[in-house]
């Protein structure tokens, strides 16, 4: 992998003049990272427990929160709504999830986490919390508070999504 993005450090001048090198470096390496980390999150914790990495992070949030509307859901998961209507249809259809009309809203629903549901999180939450554990093993506590609070301070920074007008 350093290969490819040495490659490209030393083709993006020429190719795209004024192009910020240092940021695609650190692009790369943030998208290569996280797509590993969700890919081994995917194949050696959730799909070995039936689930998908979204469908847990759903359930995680209704472990946390309690009863919540879909939109929040949405919200907090940084999903579209309609992604977050069809993993609780899954999530619902394995009896995980139910939804129920809220109390509050008449039109609208809140999902919430089956005894069940709350099992199956509790217990993958655990094996997800032992691997993220072996994945940041070569960082000591003082360099993984420095990611968190770097990685913190780009999400509170980024720029706004483009309108889709």
């Amino acid at each position: 992998m350093e290969e490819y993005e040495e490659l490209a450090r030393r083709s993006i001048p020429d190719r795209a003049p004024g192009a910020d090198v240092e940021a695609f470096s650190l692009a790369y390496n943030l998208l290569h990272v996280a797509y590993l980390l969700i890919s081994d999150l995917e194949s050696a914790v959730h799909r070995p427990r039936g689930l998908t990495l979204p469908g847990f992070r759903l359930m995680f949030k209704l472990w946390l929160l309690g009863p919540a509307k879909p939109a929040r859901l949405a919200e907090l998961s940084v999903m579209s709504r309609s992604a977050v209507t069809n993993a609780l249809h899954t999530l619902e259809r394995a009896g995980l999830v139910e939804r129920r009309p809220s109390p509050t809203d008449g039109r609208a629903v809140t999902a919430e986490l089956t005894a069940e549901g709350e099992a199956v999180v509790r217990e993958a939450f655990g094996a997800q919390a032992a691997r993220e554990r072996e994945w940041f093993a070569g960082l000591d506590e003082a360099e993984r508070a420095g990611l968190t609070a770097l990685l913190r301070r780009m999400v509170g920074s980024r720029p706004e999504r483009p309108r889709d007008d």
